[in-house]
């Protein structure tokens, strides 16, 4: 407990020791003192320039001392016109206190109507916007705050000269050991990162996945402490329309405009992104530490968050603890535990009693209820990891180990898995088959049984990128470039694993008629129990099936795209399809699919030093998205040569043929949309619980009139359209 001399309350906010050398003085019209970051700050966010503010007059300081106000030094508190002394009651100030214009208005937030004004509260050393009303505040203490905000019943709001908001940097004179770091991926840290406030999840996985090149960890360490600097003395922000009221603690916490939070027990180490057009909201029971908040989220109902990162448009809800993790945009988590994971946009989970901890999970995910990932380590030491690609969907009460991996779009069945799993089948269905002791595995399961929920997983990942702002593209399409390398490499293990059964696919319809059901397979679990693959013909052709519809899809939407191409001009764009040269790798950079290469130019630059900040960084991303049409487009122009097995190009009559042999393909999606949908009205257990027919369907609605079905049948609708007119162009 420091004893110190009561005339210095709200006063040496930075120790001198802290603040720049050599900037006063005649040749320099900048004036350092203890208030210099919080004028510049004032000055950058809310155009507020010193010379607006004045001292009181006589009458005016007569007024507030009448109004039971008290100052430690009238001389320090300055106001903007025009001002109403009436409209400040039964409070203290300390230190420079700036007020802005004050005139008898109301501020309504929803069915909260309070005037504006300040009544009952203890100000020390800050900038009050404009027609702002605060009530009821036991100490506010080095904050600059906007215009027609509102703080209702604060028990503590403050800021400390040696404040960070939430990013990984360190400022003068602090030891190392109090940076705050996120230990994503890994819970004994070895893939740690320093956040920061425009953090996405590329920047994320940029930092935590490429652990063998130091040379751009340390350089990313180093930018982001250099871009978000080492000095003491940052004030505390609320922006403009701002409401915060019933709160305990607000500790070191920038807040952005048109933010609504009420009841949260405490705010500490924080940047809480909001604007006007992503507004933020937290509600009650939040406590949440050392980490962002990006635009547009919505936290409440008592959520945790320590040391993380929370993308644009997401949400916490229902207790649900974010810990040690970075959660991407569009993401809902409610009830649940997460602990040091790095999870890319659009993930859903929603149950209390799932867990997710030390994963890569890609995106366009979601958990059941009971799913514990990755809570068993299967070694000496908790270093275990999970990895799974875009769509990962473990099923109800799925228990899995460390170290495991899973390929794009794998469901698996309900059960505790035994040992470690290392599946690079996209699109397949995982089975622990506890009676015949085996694994089974369906590679193409979804697109041969559950299009309906492929489909509606794209759609869903698209329908809910509420973002106004699009820091990054998020690719939503299930075949794009990543998924259809998986495939390619999944053929080539399937043909492998049919010659050594010393079967082919023509050899494997039997003298009854029946496909070859089942071949034994390796490696894609760490035990000595069976292994085998389900379906393994179906599977061949399906996924021969989806590399072509993509690839045909692809050409044509690029074609359709580009009116002032014809097909020779398509061709000589493109160039021969060489297949053997085509992009194998591809990254998938926090939810935006980008050829591998790129991002080991990425890499390189920062190494160098050619890229010195992470808003250049940001700039790439967006290069990339300019990119991205022609480098899938050309991919998938290798992709058709691959199934063509030619280095020829198609002539005009074969590429006609393909997109009609792809609007089939279409076709037959809409049908096994349908038929996954319709299936259940032919359930006969699922009937059990109507009294007849028409209750079922008062009840569930009729496929054909399901909002979903009508969607897919439009949007088919318009790519069948869409491809006639391409076929036209072709002619």
């Amino acid at each position: 407990m420091d004893v110190l001399p009561v005339d210095r309350y709200g006063y040496d906010f930075v120790p001198a020791e802290y603040l720049p050398q050599g900037l006063n003085g005649p040749q320099n019209a900048l004036r350092v003192d203890e208030y210099w970051l919080r004028d510049s700050q004032q000055a950058e966010l809310f155009s507020k320039k010193t010379a607006s503010w004045r001292r009181l007059q006589s009458d005016e300081i007569e007024i507030l001392v009448k109004n039971r106000n008290y100052c430690s030094n009238w001389e320090n508190f300055l106001v903007s016109d025009p001002f109403d002394p009436e409209l400040i009651r039964g409070s203290s100030f300390y230190g420079l206190v700036r007020i802005g214009s004050l005139k008898n208005v109301l501020l309504k937030q929803h069915d909260f109507c309070i005037p504006a004004g300040i009544r009952n509260s203890t100000i020390i050393s800050c900038d009050i916007g404009d027609d702002t009303a605060i009530q009821d505040c036991a100490y506010i203490s080095h904050y600059i705050i906007g215009n027609n905000c509102i703080l209702f019943k604060i028990d503590e709001m403050q800021t400390t000269n040696h404040a960070k908001f939430g990013n990984g940097v360190i400022k003068d004179g602090e030891d190392e050991d109090v940076r705050v770091w996120i230990d994503v991926m890994n819970e004994a840290g070895g893939r740690s990162i320093l956040p920061f406030d425009s953090m996405i999840a590329a920047d994320a996985y940029l930092w935590a996945a490429y652990r063998d090149d130091t040379g751009l960890t340390d350089k990313l360490a180093e930018i982001t402490q250099k871009q978000y600097g080492s000095l003491r003395g940052s004030y505390g922000t609320i922006g403009s329309g701002t409401t915060i009221k019933s709160c305990c603690v607000i500790k070191d916490t920038a807040i952005g405009s048109s933010a609504y939070i009420k009841g949260a027990n405490k705010l500490k180490n924080l940047t809480i992104h909001s604007s006007s057009e992503e507004p933020t909201q937290i509600g009650e029971g939040v406590e949440m530490v050392n980490g962002i908040v990006g635009y547009a989220c919505n936290v409440f109902y008592g959520s945790k968050a320590v040391r993380f990162i929370l993308g644009r448009n997401s949400n916490l809800k229902y207790g649900a603890r974010l810990i040690h993790s970075v959660l991407g945009d569009n993401s809902t988590v409610s009830c649940c535990e997460i602990l040091n994971n790095l999870i890319f946009p659009v993930h859903e989970q929603h149950h209390n009693n799932s867990f997710l901890i030390a994963s890569l999970i890609q995106g366009m995910s979601n958990m059941a209820a009971a799913a514990t990932i990755g809570s068993n380590h299967n070694s000496r030491a908790n270093d275990g990891e999970i990895r799974a690609k875009r769509g990962f969907w473990p099923g109800l009460a799925v228990s899995l180990k460390h170290s495991s991996a899973f390929a794009s779009f794998v469901i698996i069945a309900k059960g505790e898995y035994p040992s470690e799993l290392n599946i690079p089948f996209p699109f397949a269905l995982v089975n622990n088959n506890v009676h015949k002791n085996r694994l089974e595995v369906m590679p193409a399961y979804f697109w041969l049984h559950n299009l309906y929920a492929l489909e509606r997983n794209s759609w869903k990942s698209k329908n809910r990128d509420k973002r106004k702002v699009k820091e990054q593209r998020i690719e939503t399409d299930y075949l794009a470039p990543d998924t259809v390398e998986e495939i390619i490499n999944a053929l080539s293990v399937l043909n492998g694993w049919l010659g050594e059964s010393g079967l082919s696919p023509l050899d494997m319809i039997g003298t009854d008629g029946a496909a070859v059901r089942i071949i034994l397979c390796r490696h894609l679990e760490r035990s000595k129990r069976g292994q085998v693959i389900i379906k393994p013909l179906e599977a061949i052709a399906g996924y021969r099936q989806m590399l072509r519809y993509y690839a045909i899809k692809t050409l044509v939407e690029f074609f359709d795209s580009h009116p002032e191409l014809d097909y020779q001009g398509l061709l000589e764009l493109l160039g021969p399809p060489a297949p053997k040269e085509r992009v194998r790798e591809w990254s998938n950079i926090g939810g935006q699919v980008v050829p591998a290469f790129r991002v080991d130019e990425l890499r390189k630059n920062i190494r160098e030093g050619e890229i010195k900040n992470w808003d250049e960084i940001h700039r790439v991303y967006g290069h990339w998205d300019e990119a991205y049409p022609f480098d899938r487009c050309s991919h998938a122009w290798s992709t058709l040569a691959v199934l063509r097995n030619t280095e020829e190009a198609p002539d005009v009559a074969a590429f006609k043929t393909e997109i009609s042999f792809v609007q089939g393909i279409r076709r037959w999606i809409d049908k096994q949309i349908y038929e996954s949908r319709a299936k259940d009205y032919r359930n006969s257990f699922k009937k059990a619980t109507y009294r007849n027919s028409a209750e079922m369907e008062q009840v569930l609605g009729k496929p054909s009139e399901n909002s979903f079905i009508r969607l897919v049948q439009k949007e088919s609708a318009g790519f069948i359209e869409m491809t006639e007119r391409v076929i036209t162009r072709i002619s």
